[in-house]
Protein backbone atom coordinates (compact mmCIF):
# COMPACT_ATOMS: atom_id res chain seq x y z
CA UNK A 1 0.00 0.00 0.00
CA UNK A 2 1.23 3.52 -0.78
CA UNK A 3 1.69 6.22 1.83
CA UNK A 4 -1.60 7.45 3.31
CA UNK A 5 -2.38 11.07 2.45
CA UNK A 6 -5.27 13.32 3.46
CA UNK A 7 -6.97 14.78 0.40
CA UNK A 8 -7.03 18.24 2.03
CA UNK A 9 -3.21 18.28 1.86
CA UNK A 10 -3.26 17.34 -1.82
CA UNK A 11 -5.70 20.18 -2.44
CA UNK A 12 -3.38 22.65 -0.70
CA UNK A 13 -0.48 21.55 -2.88
CA UNK A 14 -2.58 21.90 -6.05
CA UNK A 15 -3.82 25.36 -5.05
CA UNK A 16 -0.23 26.45 -4.45
CA UNK A 17 0.75 25.25 -7.91
CA UNK A 18 -2.21 27.03 -9.49
CA UNK A 19 -1.20 30.21 -7.71
CA UNK A 20 2.24 30.07 -9.31
CA UNK A 21 0.75 29.50 -12.77
CA UNK A 22 -2.16 31.93 -12.77
CA UNK A 23 -2.26 35.44 -11.38
CA UNK A 24 -6.08 35.48 -11.48
CA UNK A 25 -6.36 32.76 -8.81
CA UNK A 26 -7.11 34.09 -5.32
CA UNK A 27 -7.89 32.25 -2.09
CA UNK A 28 -10.33 33.18 0.65
CA UNK A 29 -10.59 31.44 4.02
CA UNK A 30 -12.74 31.67 7.13
CA UNK A 31 -10.05 31.53 9.81
CA UNK A 32 -9.35 27.84 9.14
CA UNK A 33 -6.38 28.12 6.79
CA UNK A 34 -4.25 25.58 8.65
CA UNK A 35 -7.04 23.00 8.60
CA UNK A 36 -8.06 23.70 5.00
CA UNK A 37 -4.37 23.83 3.96
CA UNK A 38 -4.70 27.19 2.25
CA UNK A 39 -1.91 28.24 4.61
CA UNK A 40 0.61 27.25 1.92
CA UNK A 41 -1.06 29.61 -0.58
CA UNK A 42 -1.16 32.35 2.09
CA UNK A 43 2.56 32.06 2.75
CA UNK A 44 3.47 32.08 -0.96
CA UNK A 45 1.03 34.72 -2.20
CA UNK A 46 -0.02 36.94 0.72
CA UNK A 47 -1.35 39.64 -1.63
CA UNK A 48 -3.84 37.15 -3.11
CA UNK A 49 -4.97 35.57 0.15
CA UNK A 50 -7.89 36.90 2.18
CA UNK A 51 -8.68 35.67 5.68
CA UNK A 52 -12.29 36.73 6.14
CA UNK A 53 -12.53 35.59 9.75
CA UNK A 54 -15.36 33.45 11.06
CA UNK A 55 -17.72 34.86 8.46
CA UNK A 56 -18.37 32.31 5.72
CA UNK A 57 -21.35 34.09 4.19
CA UNK A 58 -19.35 37.31 3.87
CA UNK A 59 -16.51 35.31 2.33
CA UNK A 60 -18.77 33.79 -0.32
CA UNK A 61 -20.35 37.14 -1.20
CA UNK A 62 -16.91 38.74 -1.49
CA UNK A 63 -15.80 35.90 -3.77
CA UNK A 64 -18.82 36.51 -5.99
CA UNK A 65 -17.76 40.12 -6.43
CA UNK A 66 -14.20 39.06 -7.21
CA UNK A 67 -15.41 36.55 -9.81
CA UNK A 68 -17.61 39.19 -11.43
CA UNK A 69 -14.44 41.25 -11.92
CA UNK A 70 -12.55 38.44 -13.65
CA UNK A 71 -10.76 36.67 -10.81
CA UNK A 72 -10.98 32.95 -9.98
CA UNK A 73 -11.69 32.76 -6.24
CA UNK A 74 -11.25 29.58 -4.20
CA UNK A 75 -13.41 29.79 -1.05
CA UNK A 76 -12.42 27.53 1.83
CA UNK A 77 -13.99 26.34 5.07
CA UNK A 78 -15.23 23.17 6.70
CA UNK A 79 -17.70 21.45 4.40
CA UNK A 80 -20.58 21.87 6.84
CA UNK A 81 -20.08 25.60 7.14
CA UNK A 82 -19.41 26.53 3.53
CA UNK A 83 -22.49 24.67 2.29
CA UNK A 84 -24.85 25.15 5.25
CA UNK A 85 -24.12 28.67 6.46
CA UNK A 86 -23.64 29.98 2.93
CA UNK A 87 -26.45 28.27 1.07
CA UNK A 88 -28.42 31.41 0.19
CA UNK A 89 -25.48 33.53 -1.06
CA UNK A 90 -24.15 30.53 -3.00
CA UNK A 91 -27.55 30.04 -4.61
CA UNK A 92 -28.31 33.67 -5.41
CA UNK A 93 -24.94 35.34 -5.87
CA UNK A 94 -22.89 32.52 -7.40
CA UNK A 95 -25.04 29.84 -9.04
CA UNK A 96 -27.75 32.10 -10.45
CA UNK A 97 -25.24 34.27 -12.40
CA UNK A 98 -23.02 31.19 -12.97
CA UNK A 99 -19.90 32.82 -11.59
CA UNK A 100 -16.64 30.81 -11.51
CA UNK A 101 -16.31 30.63 -7.73
CA UNK A 102 -14.71 27.41 -6.47
CA UNK A 103 -16.06 26.26 -3.11
CA UNK A 104 -13.87 23.81 -1.22
CA UNK A 105 -15.45 21.93 1.67
CA UNK A 106 -12.73 20.54 3.90
CA UNK A 107 -12.96 18.01 6.76
CA UNK A 108 -16.02 16.53 5.08
CA UNK A 109 -18.24 13.69 6.24
CA UNK A 110 -18.25 11.40 9.27
CA UNK A 111 -14.48 11.21 9.28
CA UNK A 112 -14.25 14.80 10.49
CA UNK A 113 -14.53 12.84 13.72
CA UNK A 114 -14.23 14.22 17.26
CA UNK A 115 -15.83 17.63 16.59
CA UNK A 116 -19.16 15.82 16.27
CA UNK A 117 -22.52 16.62 14.76
CA UNK A 118 -22.05 20.37 14.45
CA UNK A 119 -19.00 19.95 12.22
CA UNK A 120 -19.71 16.69 10.36
CA UNK A 121 -21.15 17.43 6.93
CA UNK A 122 -23.61 14.69 6.08
CA UNK A 123 -25.74 16.94 3.87
CA UNK A 124 -23.24 18.95 1.82
CA UNK A 125 -23.40 16.89 -1.37
CA UNK A 126 -27.20 17.00 -1.30
CA UNK A 127 -27.20 20.78 -0.83
CA UNK A 128 -24.74 21.46 -3.63
CA UNK A 129 -25.98 19.00 -6.24
CA UNK A 130 -29.49 20.48 -6.23
CA UNK A 131 -28.18 23.90 -7.28
CA UNK A 132 -28.33 24.71 -11.02
CA UNK A 133 -24.95 25.33 -12.69
CA UNK A 134 -22.97 23.73 -9.82
CA UNK A 135 -20.41 21.00 -10.50
CA UNK A 136 -19.84 18.64 -7.54
CA UNK A 137 -16.55 16.74 -7.17
CA UNK A 138 -15.58 14.23 -4.47
CA UNK A 139 -12.12 12.78 -5.22
CA UNK A 140 -10.91 9.40 -3.99
CA UNK A 141 -7.20 10.02 -3.40
CA UNK A 142 -4.45 12.63 -3.47
CA UNK A 143 -3.78 12.40 -7.21
CA UNK A 144 -7.44 12.73 -8.15
CA UNK A 145 -7.80 15.64 -5.71
CA UNK A 146 -5.01 17.56 -7.39
CA UNK A 147 -6.44 16.92 -10.84
CA UNK A 148 -9.93 17.93 -9.68
CA UNK A 149 -8.47 21.22 -8.45
CA UNK A 150 -6.83 21.86 -11.83
CA UNK A 151 -10.08 20.95 -13.63
CA UNK A 152 -12.10 23.24 -11.36
CA UNK A 153 -10.11 26.33 -12.26
CA UNK A 154 -10.96 25.88 -15.95
CA UNK A 155 -14.65 25.09 -15.46
CA UNK A 156 -16.69 28.15 -16.53
CA UNK A 157 -18.96 28.15 -13.51
CA UNK A 158 -19.21 27.29 -9.81
CA UNK A 159 -17.64 24.12 -8.43
CA UNK A 160 -17.99 22.38 -5.09
CA UNK A 161 -14.93 20.28 -4.23
CA UNK A 162 -15.23 17.96 -1.22
CA UNK A 163 -12.01 17.00 0.58
CA UNK A 164 -11.29 15.32 3.89
CA UNK A 165 -8.88 14.74 6.72
CA UNK A 166 -9.01 10.92 6.61
CA UNK A 167 -5.72 9.52 5.24
CA UNK A 168 -6.12 7.32 2.16
CA UNK A 169 -3.66 5.48 -0.09
CA UNK A 170 -3.12 6.46 -3.71
CA UNK A 171 -5.53 4.38 -5.76
CA UNK A 172 -4.59 5.74 -9.18
CA UNK A 173 -1.47 5.20 -11.24
CA UNK A 174 0.84 8.14 -11.88
CA UNK A 175 -0.37 8.43 -15.49
CA UNK A 176 -4.00 8.83 -14.37
CA UNK A 177 -5.96 11.55 -16.14
CA UNK A 178 -9.14 12.82 -14.48
CA UNK A 179 -12.12 13.19 -16.80
CA UNK A 180 -14.83 15.42 -15.32
CA UNK A 181 -18.29 13.96 -15.61
CA UNK A 182 -17.13 10.39 -16.24
CA UNK A 183 -17.63 7.31 -14.08
CA UNK A 184 -14.41 5.37 -13.55
CA UNK A 185 -14.30 1.60 -13.21
CA UNK A 186 -11.69 0.80 -10.57
CA UNK A 187 -12.25 -2.95 -10.55
CA UNK A 188 -14.21 -5.29 -12.80
CA UNK A 189 -16.77 -7.77 -11.48
CA UNK A 190 -19.92 -9.56 -12.55
CA UNK A 191 -22.16 -10.19 -9.51
CA UNK A 192 -22.42 -6.80 -7.79
CA UNK A 193 -21.60 -3.23 -8.73
CA UNK A 194 -20.46 -0.84 -5.98
CA UNK A 195 -20.73 2.87 -6.76
CA UNK A 196 -18.66 4.90 -4.32
CA UNK A 197 -17.17 8.35 -3.94
CA UNK A 198 -14.44 10.10 -1.97
CA UNK A 199 -12.61 8.11 0.68
CA UNK A 200 -15.19 5.33 0.41
CA UNK A 201 -13.70 4.22 -2.90
CA UNK A 202 -10.78 2.78 -0.92
CA UNK A 203 -13.14 1.06 1.53
CA UNK A 204 -15.18 -0.32 -1.38
CA UNK A 205 -12.11 -1.77 -3.06
CA UNK A 206 -11.14 -3.47 0.20
CA UNK A 207 -14.69 -4.79 0.52
CA UNK A 208 -14.44 -6.18 -3.01
CA UNK A 209 -11.32 -8.11 -1.98
CA UNK A 210 -13.23 -9.64 0.94
CA UNK A 211 -16.21 -10.45 -1.29
CA UNK A 212 -13.90 -12.26 -3.70
CA UNK A 213 -12.93 -14.58 -0.85
CA UNK A 214 -16.62 -15.51 -0.69
CA UNK A 215 -16.71 -16.05 -4.47
CA UNK A 216 -18.71 -12.86 -5.04
CA UNK A 217 -17.36 -10.78 -7.91
CA UNK A 218 -17.74 -7.04 -7.30
CA UNK A 219 -17.31 -4.27 -9.86
CA UNK A 220 -16.22 -1.01 -8.17
CA UNK A 221 -17.03 2.34 -9.79
CA UNK A 222 -15.61 5.66 -8.65
CA UNK A 223 -18.14 8.46 -9.05
CA UNK A 224 -15.90 11.41 -8.33
CA UNK A 225 -18.13 13.69 -10.38
CA UNK A 226 -21.50 13.55 -8.64
CA UNK A 227 -22.81 16.39 -10.78
CA UNK A 228 -23.00 16.26 -13.75
CA UNK A 229 -23.65 12.56 -13.23
CA UNK A 230 -22.47 10.08 -15.85
CA UNK A 231 -25.84 8.40 -16.35
CA UNK A 232 -24.74 6.29 -19.31
CA UNK A 233 -21.70 5.11 -17.39
CA UNK A 234 -23.92 4.10 -14.47
CA UNK A 235 -26.34 2.24 -16.75
CA UNK A 236 -23.48 0.33 -18.36
CA UNK A 237 -21.84 -0.52 -15.03
CA UNK A 238 -25.14 -1.79 -13.59
CA UNK A 239 -26.04 -4.04 -16.52
CA UNK A 240 -26.07 -7.74 -15.82
CA UNK A 241 -25.32 -7.66 -12.08
CA UNK A 242 -27.53 -9.01 -9.31
CA UNK A 243 -27.31 -5.96 -7.04
CA UNK A 244 -26.20 -2.32 -7.23
CA UNK A 245 -24.80 -0.65 -4.11
CA UNK A 246 -23.84 2.92 -3.25
CA UNK A 247 -21.31 3.69 -0.50
CA UNK A 248 -20.76 7.17 0.94
CA UNK A 249 -19.85 8.87 4.23
CA UNK A 250 -22.85 11.15 3.78
CA UNK A 251 -26.57 10.83 4.27
CA UNK A 252 -28.14 8.34 1.88
CA UNK A 253 -30.84 11.00 1.36
CA UNK A 254 -29.89 13.31 -1.48
CA UNK A 255 -26.25 12.30 -1.71
CA UNK A 256 -24.60 9.72 -3.95
CA UNK A 257 -27.26 7.13 -3.11
CA UNK A 258 -30.02 9.51 -4.05
CA UNK A 259 -28.30 10.51 -7.28
CA UNK A 260 -27.75 6.90 -8.40
CA UNK A 261 -31.30 5.94 -7.40
CA UNK A 262 -32.70 8.76 -9.51
CA UNK A 263 -30.55 7.61 -12.41
CA UNK A 264 -31.34 3.88 -12.26
CA UNK A 265 -35.06 4.52 -11.85
CA UNK A 266 -35.17 5.95 -15.38
CA UNK A 267 -34.16 2.74 -17.12
CA UNK A 268 -35.96 -0.62 -17.18
CA UNK A 269 -34.04 -3.76 -16.33
CA UNK A 270 -31.70 -2.19 -13.79
CA UNK A 271 -30.83 -4.15 -10.60
CA UNK A 272 -32.18 -3.43 -7.13
CA UNK A 273 -30.24 -0.72 -5.32
CA UNK A 274 -28.81 -0.88 -1.79
CA UNK A 275 -27.73 2.49 -0.37
CA UNK A 276 -25.04 2.44 2.32
CA UNK A 277 -24.23 5.56 4.28
CA UNK A 278 -25.68 7.54 7.17
CA UNK A 279 -29.35 6.77 7.55
CA UNK A 280 -31.26 9.97 8.37
CA UNK A 281 -29.42 10.89 11.55
CA UNK A 282 -26.87 13.41 12.74
CA UNK A 283 -23.27 12.50 13.38
CA UNK A 284 -21.65 12.35 16.80
CA UNK A 285 -18.24 12.79 18.36
CA UNK A 286 -15.89 9.86 17.92
CA UNK A 287 -12.80 8.63 16.16
CA UNK A 288 -13.20 8.42 12.39
CA UNK A 289 -12.78 4.64 12.20
CA UNK A 290 -15.22 4.11 15.06
CA UNK A 291 -17.85 6.20 13.31
CA UNK A 292 -17.35 4.37 10.02
CA UNK A 293 -17.70 1.08 11.87
CA UNK A 294 -20.91 2.18 13.60
CA UNK A 295 -22.53 3.11 10.30
CA UNK A 296 -21.42 -0.06 8.51
CA UNK A 297 -18.91 1.74 6.29
CA UNK A 298 -15.79 -0.25 7.07
CA UNK A 299 -15.03 -3.04 4.56
CA UNK A 300 -16.48 -5.75 6.81
CA UNK A 301 -19.72 -3.82 7.26
CA UNK A 302 -20.01 -3.21 3.54
CA UNK A 303 -19.52 -6.93 2.88
CA UNK A 304 -22.20 -7.88 5.43
CA UNK A 305 -24.72 -5.48 3.89
CA UNK A 306 -23.99 -6.78 0.39
CA UNK A 307 -24.20 -10.48 1.33
CA UNK A 308 -27.45 -9.80 3.22
CA UNK A 309 -28.79 -7.96 0.19
CA UNK A 310 -27.90 -10.80 -2.15
CA UNK A 311 -29.50 -13.36 0.15
CA UNK A 312 -32.74 -11.40 0.16
CA UNK A 313 -32.79 -11.48 -3.63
Amino acid sequence: MSELVETRFAYGDALLELGSQRKDVVALDADLYKSTRTVVFRDAFPDRFFDMGISEADMVSTAAGMAAQGLIPFCNSFAMFITGVCYMPIRTQICYPKLPVKLVGSSAGLTQGPDGASHQSLEDIALMRVLPNMMVLSPADDLETMQCTYAAVDYPGPVYLRVGRYPVPRLHKNDFSFKPGKAEIMREGSDVVIFSTGIMVWKSLEAADLLAQRHISARVVNLCTIKPLDEQGIFQAAEGVDLAVTVEEHSILGGLGGAVAECLSQKAGMPALLRLGVRDTFGESGLADQLLEKHGLQPGGIVKSITDGLSRK
